[in-house]
Formats: C-alpha cells, structure tokens, sequence
C-alpha cells in the first residue's frame, strides 16, 4: 500500500505546541526517518538527531505501532509535526517519578558509585543520589571521628549491592533525584514505633557516634537519636569523649514525631539546676572556670552542669574579654541573674588575678 503522506500533511490545519507529549501510529518506517499519523494534527516525522539518538527505540518499532513523542517543531519546511522519541521517553518517566513519590513506590536499585555525601544509584537510566543521611542504620557509615575519606571507603564497600529504597524528590530542570533508604516499610516501621511512648525509660547499645549526637539502637530497625544537647547537663562538645560503639547505655524517650524517636540521657540524671535552686541566688560572689567562648560572652561553670554567661558587652567587646578571661581558668565572679527554673544564669567578671 502506497501513503500519500504529502496528502495527510495537507489535511491536517491544527498543530500541537512544543514540548506537548503526543501520540499516534507509526506509518512509515525509513532509512534515516519514521512517520506517524497524529489524528488530528498531520503527520509527525522522526529524523536526523532525534533519529539518532533514538535508534534503540526505533529499532523495534513496527508499522502500526503506537508511539508516545514530544514535539520539538510545530511545523517544518516540510509541513511535518518534527518530534522527539528520547525526549518523550525522558519526560515520561519524569512524570512516573512524580507519582511514585506520591504513591511512596518502594524500589530496589543497583548502587553504581560512591561520593564523600552518599551514594549514586540508577532509576530506569536515570541517575539518582541516596545521601548518606537517608541510609539506614546498617549502612550507616559509623566512623569514630567523622573524616570524610574514612566516610567514603564505608560507602565504597555498597558498590555493586542492591538498596531498598523510596523516591524523596524529583527534579527535572535539574535533573535530580533524591532517595531514602528509610521508611521504606512506614507499616512495619510504625508497628515497632507503636510500641515506645513519651516517657518512656530504654535501654539500649550505642550504634553510632556523630558530632551533633550518639545514636541507640533500641533494637532491630530502629534507632532513636541524644542530640548533643541531651547527652549530658554540663557542657559537651565532642560526644566521642563520653561514649564508644557498642556501649550500652539508658535513656528516656522525649519525643516521637514524623517516624523517629529522639532520646535523652541526661533526662535520667538528677537536674543540678534543680539542686542548687536554694545554694545560690542574685548578689552573690562565686569561684567559676571558664568552659567556653561563643559570640556572646565567655561561658562560665560554677558547679558541675550549672553554667552561665558572661557577656562580651561588660568588657567593651569580644577582644577585650579574651584578653581578661583565659578558657579553663578560674575567676571570680557575681551572680546578675539566676533563674533554675529555666536554666538561665548572668555572671559579671570581678577583675581579680587568676587563681
């Protein structure tokens, strides 16, 4: 059978806009171009670039087929609607990530490489990044002292293996995709959830020690989180001083939001604010050590957790205190402000000589 295919062309008044996704039959098949009839806008013609860069797809293509293209040009010198088969493909399977973030698609994918942030894995020819944050606690890399190529020789070693993952984010402008390795079971996830209220007091094994925090594994699949600020009442700023892999340690449960558990240790220790509620009171003359500077002022510690400020603005600025106050040494002091209630202390700076 001979198409006319000038004849359909002219037949056809009303064309698509660029960038729509199309469909129609494929009605000729050539060397170097395939037509398909796009009812009722004409006749749409695959050729030169788009022909090349689609010769995988092409291929097994027969007449009569269904085809899904995007239109790159309305209309060309020819009169032909010019379309896109790997645009198509691409814009497709854009549009199926939007609906598997949605619907929470679980997927098990094939981990191709490995960078300082996570981990680089293929969708369907796309390539998509799992952050080290969105690992689940087995694949965590646990480094004691967080250095970024150690990080990176743990990720290394999940080249090759496969991940039970679900899609965060899409974006096709820039081409991204994000995963999660987490929740990629939400019911069994928030069954085991089920089982820990507020209050809770648990016990569990220290499965990883980062700067913000330690985290517990309460037990299998899960794993709750002591920020840096719950770990202890005195001041902490490395965690790893106070805890290793695999001690076991007590803590409370003080919040349960959005699937994870944040604990807290020291909740479990008696409150030296609440301790020393009646030992002092505003007015008084203290012995305190300097435990830390911050934008503010100079951090000062009069007993073991209770702590308090002493502003920069005293001294006439940042320099001047540092040149007064040295870090670990003790001074005297007066208390301007004590609220244990809310853990709130001033102190003004009595110029005596170091002890």
């Amino acid at each position: 059978m001979t198409i006319d295919l000038k004849n359909i062309v002219e037949d056809s008044k009303v064309k698509p806009e660029v960038g729509t996704l199309i469909e129609g039959n494929v009605i000729d098949i050539q060397s170097g171009a395939v037509y398909a009839d796009l009812i009722p806008y004409g006749t749409g013609i695959i050729y030169g670039r788009e022909y090349n860069s689609s010769r995988d797809i092409i291929k097994n293509l027969s007449i009569g087929d269904t085809i899904k293209a995007k239109v790159v040009e309305k209309e060309n010198d020819n009169g032909y609607v010019e379309l896109s088969l790997k645009e198509a493909k691409q814009a497709l399977l854009w549009k199926e990530a939007e609906v598997s973030i949605k619907d929470k698609t679980v997927f098990n994918l094939l981990v191709k490489e490995a960078n300082k942030g996570g981990l680089i894995i293929d969708w369907q020819g796309l390539q998509g990044f799992l952050p080290a944050s969105q690992l689940k606690p087995e694949h965590y890399p646990r480094v004691e002292n967080s250095d970024k190529e150690e990080i990176l020789t743990e990720l290394k070693k999940l080249i090759g293996e496969r991940v039970t993952v679900i899609m965060l984010a899409a974006n096709p402008k820039e081409g991204k995709l994000i995963f999660s390795e987490k929740d990629t079971n939400p019911e069994e996830k928030k069954e085991i959830i089920g089982k820990y209220s507020l209050g809770d007091e648990v016990e569990g094994e220290i499965a990883g020690v980062v700067d913000f925090g330690v985290f517990i594994k309460l037990e299998e699949g899960l794993e709750g989180l002591v920020h840096i600020s719950e770990l202890d009442w005195g001041l902490v700023e490395n965690p790893r001083e106070l805890f290793k892999l695999g001690d076991k340690v007590n803590a409370k449960v003080i919040e349960i939001k959005d699937g994870k558990v944040s604990l807290s240790i020291k909740a479990l220790k008696q409150n030296p604010w609440d301790k020393h509620k009646e030992t002092y009171k505003k007015g008084d003359i203290v012995k305190g050590a300097v435990i830390k500077f911050n934008k503010h002022g100079a951090l000062v510690s009069i007993q073991e957790g209770v702590a308090g400020l002493v502003h920069n603005s005293l001294f006439g600025g940042t320099d001047k205190l540092r040149e007064k106050l040295s870090l670990g040494k003790t001074y005297d002091f007066q208390i301007t402000l004590f609220e244990p209630k809310d853990q709130k202390m001033t102190l003004a700076y009595l110029d005596k000589d170091a002890k």
